[in-house]
């Protein structure tokens, strides 16, 4: 994101120069106007800066240049200044969309509040509007599989790399990571698309039926096989078949899934028949194989032939940095679904999505962006009452932005590992800037190393 600007226009030379001074000293970049129509002409939707205008100008006013300056972008914030006569004026400009006033004479810290805090909603407004454009316009695996982490950049690579592979597949994650949705990028991005994918969560077929279930039966197999069923596995062949929770697969299963595997055929139950299958196998577990087939409780010789390419996806807890943008767009969803608005989120409730652990991960954070949208109390983690549709917070805005600026610059210098000049340029920051803005928060870059 660029670096936020003022825009000051003011047409009394010394009151211009002193304001832009002031403010250029207290770390702000500032251009100034001495009249309406050259900012008129600058103005386009989403512009990275503020406005500061004098109410009475040569030519086109502060309150013309307002309502100019919201046709083009509603969300400005615009900021009036005005002389002693002119409050009542100014009130009724508040009520018609200006962020708000400063009477003359004023002083420079009190220009820096106001100028301070507007900047900040400018740049939470900025970021929402950015996550929703990246949003808008991702495509393919960028589309399917959400996150801008490095963690998450070098999954989605690893998973177009080996797509056209032919070899079998073992992912690793935890509850709620989205190992089906990886299984399903697999399948999509590789030759076997136009075949089926078939998805069998091996813990939730009863032990009884599950043999039926994968390698299919003939008529009279068993009391009340009436007819021949085509297994899952024979389903998914020239296609791929997810086998999610692997680890509950039963040990007599193993040995026949180690038979398929290694002969790529299947046997129907009642049947002496092989039938050729030509399918890969996509499997995941959350626990480690090795250590439950050290323990007897997985069979050595299928954790071997699975193991081959292994996929880790990392918990929500260790991409931080991706639950916004996740957020978003689970948010742009459950509002489509339940036929909602778009709820704001204040930057408290954001600051405790980037607090909470997430043990549940995106299925965790999927739930609570549906509660939000529905405006169900307790939505959030770690927000005591969170009502969407009226959210808000006994916090003030300043108090709001700041939780939210630190967050943002612990996640930098997190996935910096304390390294203050890649945060500054993770973050678009001058160092000295950074620096500044640490010191505020109590942030030490030898914490992160």
């Amino acid at each position: 994101m660029d670096e936020l600007e003022v825009i000051l226009v003011e047409d009394d030379p010394a009151v211009r120069e002193g304001s832009a001074q002031a403010l250029d000293l207290m770390g702000f970049k500032v251009r100034d106007f001495d009249s309406a129509e050259p900012v008129r002409d600058l103005l386009r939707p989403h512009c990275p800066w503020v406005l500061v205008s004098d109410v009475r100008l040569p030519g086109i006013s502060g309150l013309e240049l307002l309502q100019a300056a919201h046709a083009v972008d509603p969300d400005l914030p615009v900021i009036l200044v005005t002389g002693h006569g002119d409050i009542a004026m100014a009130v009724q400009a508040m009520h018609d969309g200006a962020y708000d006033f400063i009477e003359k004479p004023y002083s420079s810290e009190q220009l820096a509040d106001v100028v301070r805090r507007a900047l900040d909603k400018r740049r939470l407004q900025l970021e929402v509007h950015a996550l929703r454009q990246r949003l808008a316009h991702s495509q393919g695996i960028d589309a399917a599989l959400l996150g801008n982490t490095a963690a998450m950049r070098e999954l989605r690579r690893l998973i177009l790399d080996v797509a056209s592979q032919p070899a079998d597949v073992l992912i690793y994650g935890e509850t709620g990571t989205g190992k089906e949705l990886v299984a399903r990028c697999l399948h999509e991005f590789s030759e076997r698309a136009r075949h089926h994918y078939v998805a069998v969560n091996c813990g939730a077929i009863p032990e009884t039926i599950f043999e039926s279930e994968l390698f299919g039966h003939e008529a009279g197999a068993f009391t009340g096989a009436a007819k021949r069923q085509v297994g899952k596995i024979e389903h998914a062949s020239e296609g791929t078949l997810f086998l999610d929770e692997i680890e509950s697969l039963p040990l007599a299963m193993q040995v026949k899934l180690l038979r398929v595997l290694q002969e790529r055929h299947v046997v129907r139950l009642g049947s002496v028949q092989p039938v050729p299958v030509d399918l890969r196998i996509v499997a995941a577990a959350k626990l480690d194989l090795r250590e439950l087939s050290d323990q007897g409780q997985f069979r050595a010789d299928l954790y071997y032939r699975l193991n081959l390419i292994v996929l880790h996806i990392p918990p929500l807890r260790e991409r931080r940095d991706d639950i916004p943008l996740l957020f978003e767009h689970f948010l742009l969803d459950a509002a489509r679904r339940y036929r909602r608005d778009v709820p704001a989120l204040p930057a408290t409730h954001l600051h405790a999505l980037l607090r909470h652990d997430w043990p549940g991960n995106v299925r965790e954070l999927r739930n609570a962006a549906d509660r939000y949208v529905l405006g169900l109390p307790g939505a959030l983690p770690g927000v005591a009452s969170a009502s969407a549709a009226t959210a808000s917070s006994s916090a003030s805005l300043a108090d709001q932005v700041s939780g939210f600026e630190r967050s943002v610059i612990d996640a930098a210098l997190r996935d910096a590992l304390g390294n203050v000049a890649t945060a500054c340029a993770a973050l678009g920051l001058p160092k000295q800037t950074l620096y500044h803005k640490m010191q505020k928060h109590g942030l030490t870059a030898e914490d992160y190393r």
